[in-house]
């Protein structure tokens, strides 16, 4: 078992996305892993690109306020909002308050193949 606290991950920033940063927080608790857990932190004005990925989102708000724009639609977001986020479905996050919008992310890692199979 590892505990570590988020602050003393590096907050990383993200390329193309000014205002925007995250912490890879599952490198830095065990082994590989079939999840991945990151946070990433938007400052009040800013947001993520537009983005895809093959695998389900889920993400948590743990701070501040914003909207979640995708399929079509635009939400608002607030602590304790859960988002889930299909495979494939384009979506951005824009902070629209006045503090830091932090939004914890699961989703599930790649698995490793080898000739052997799954690892």
């Amino acid at each position: 078992m590892k505990v570590k606290n988020y602050r003393d991950v590096k907050a990383e920033p993200i390329i193309g996305e000014t205002g925007v940063m995250f912490r890879w927080l599952s490198e830095e608790l065990a082994e590989p892993s079939d999840c991945g857990l990151y946070l990433y932190e938007i400052e009040p004005g800013a947001f993520s690109i537009p983005q895809t990925h093959y695998r389900e989102r889920q993400v948590f708000v743990l701070a501040g306020t914003g909207t979640v724009r995708g399929a079509g639609r635009e939400s608002p977001l607030g602590v304790g909002d859960v988002v889930c986020v299909p495979p494939t479905e384009s979506h951005q996050f824009v902070n629209s308050g006045q503090e830091m919008l932090r939004l914890l992310v699961v989703f599930q890692m790649p698995r490793l193949v080898t000739l052997a199979g799954p690892v």
